[in-house]
């Protein structure tokens, strides 16, 4: 996305388009992110939507894509925000422009229905994200020259048609391959899913129903995730993941429990598994002609198809490759957002980062924090500050999550969230409002961290913020009532079940009273 100076009344206007669209088209294009057909959200919409513009009531809490996509249609005509953006259009090149020391700009050469064009730009942020160049470590897996089936990248899947009565091996176990093997377990003769560590599996559906995001991340539970030892808190991890259901005995359990590795959401893993249309195998060893080895010995034979669910690379072809540094499982990015030696702050990546959350509201913050820096408002410390920071910053990644290069991204959510916002002075003041507001505040603290709480205060201050943070469960409810039961004319157990326990405390007080009365 390339940015000019922002217009009078949003913080974050675009210009002109360049992040790539979800493709559900049948045929995969070079270049753009491409999603399958049946992928649903695994943050939920209270979650998910931007700050000051909550999704209709009667959305569902977890959205198909194309539902998705009509919240992102409706937004931007009630912001009217279609003039700024110029679809179609491929950015080939952003180089400074010739003063940039002194005016920060940039030349942009964009091509569209195959003509060039050249402009120039107060500032730029680049939004293509990290889900468009496929990895796939052949390398890794001998005997793949010889393999005589079929193989592919989990970018290229689209639906299950044309895998019908296939043996099926799916390489990975992120949210992608676990998807991707549910829904072919459905058609083909047998799916399996090799892994590496295993992972943790959740289900969309937490406490009381309610969905997991709006549970498991409140400032609260953050709070305790980053002040209770490791020891405690790897403890209360692995009872939280394995309440569901025991990841040992289905083969998922991680082999570095410890680290806060993003969480499988699937609500039909365990049971495809349970049915043995899914097998979960370790690491490929070997393929030949029509068999995976794996490296505990076992041989699976006649395999038609293997998808490889191996995630992506980085790569941004239109910069100078001294702009965004990702080497060594590090990004060279202040806050995952700026290069840290430029001469003027003029550039910031968007998106480029994988919270455990979210990505909507992080990226709504991201924009808000460079639109300011591009203006001056906000100022960004030295370069040798900020890459101090970065190193200490991907230190503390590393201890948390690992070296994989999977989470070369990865990030607390509530935490950063409230990094950002505090860079623009809209984190909620929680002391203060407890005096002022104490219903708001304890909503701020023990429930769900949902985007709204970034436009209590601060520049870009809406009014409707408490009132969407007081209102999120009839948002949540509305679409799940569909069907309004009788009330039930029985007296309610659980309540006379209280009455008596109530009862029972009184008597046990007052003989306990009694008995250790001497005048008694």
């Amino acid at each position: 996305m390339i940015v000019s100076q922002p217009t009078a009344n949003r913080e974050n206007h675009c210009v002109k388009e360049t992040a790539p669209k979800g493709n559900t088209k049948e045929n995969v294009e070079d270049g753009q992110a491409s999603i399958y057909q049946s992928v649903i959200t695994n943050t939920s919409k209270e979650m998910s939507c931007f700050s000051d513009f909550p999704m209709p009531e009667d959305f569902p809490n977890f959205l198909h894509n194309s539902k998705l996509l009509e919240y992102f249609r409706i937004f931007a005509r009630k912001f009217d925000l279609l003039k700024y953006i110029q679809f179609q259009t491929t950015v080939l090149s952003v180089k400074k422009h010739l003063d940039f020391s002194s005016s920060g700009q940039w030349e942009v050469v964009t091509e569209r229905n195959n003509k060039k064009q050249s402009a120039v730009f107060d500032a730029v942020m680049v939004c293509s994200g990290h889900h468009i160049l496929p990895h796939i470590p052949l390398e890794s897996f001998p005997g793949i020259e010889r393999f005589k089936g079929q193989y592919l990248h989990s970018r290229q899947y689209k639906h299950p048609e044309g895998f019908e009565g296939k043996h099926i091996l799916v390489i990975g176990l992120g949210n992608s391959a676990s998807d991707i093997a549910v829904e072919l377990s459905k058609k083909a003769a047998q799916v399996f899913i090799s892994t590496r560590h295993g992972s943790w599996v959740m289900s969309r559906i937490s406490e009381d129903g309610y969905p997991w995001d709006m549970v498991f991340h409140s400032r609260f539970r953050s709070m305790l995730r980053n002040v209770l030892p490791q020891t405690i808190r790897k403890w209360i991890m692995e009872q939280q993941m394995d309440r569901w259901f025991n990841h040992e005995n289905y083969g998922l359990e991680p082999q570095n429990k410890y680290l806060m590795k993003e969480p499988v959401l699937n609500d039909d893993l365990p049971s495809r598994i349970l049915y043995g249309t899914i097998k979960v195998k370790p690491r490929v060893k070997e393929l030949t002609e029509t068999s995976a080895i794996f490296e505990d010995g076992t041989v699976e034979e006649e395999i038609d198809v293997i998808v490889f669910a191996t995630g992506y690379t980085f790569s941004f072809p239109f910069l100078e490759d001294s702009l965004v540094k990702v080497e060594d499982k590090m990004v060279s990015l202040y806050k995952y957002m700026f290069p840290p030696h430029l001469e003027k702050s003029t550039l910031a990546c968007i998106g480029l980062i994988q919270p455990l959350g979210s990505i909507f509201p992080t990226v709504e913050l991201q924009a808000r924090w460079a639109t300011r820096v591009f203006k001056g408002l906000c100022t960004l410390p030295s370069g040798s500050t900020m890459m101090a920071d970065i190193i200490k910053r991907n230190e503390k990644r590393i201890d948390l999550f690992g070296k994989s290069l999977s989470q070369t991204l990865q990030t607390n959510y509530v935490d950063y969230l409230d990094e950002l916002a505090l860079e623009i002075g809209a984190k909620p003041d929680l002391l203060s409002l407890l005096l002022k507001d104490p219903k708001l505040a304890v909503k701020l603290y023990f429930g769900p961290c949902n985007s709204y709480q970034y436009r209590l205060i601060g520049p870009g201050q809406w009014k409707g913020a408490r009132s969407a943070i007081l209102t999120q469960k009839q948002r949540i409810l509305k679409p799940l009532k569909t069907r309004a039961p009788k009330a039930s004319s029985d007296f309610p157990i659980s309540f006379l079940l209280k009455i008596l326990g109530l009862l029972a405390i009184v008597v046990a007080f007052f003989f306990s009273f009694n008995g250790s009365n001497p005048s008694a």
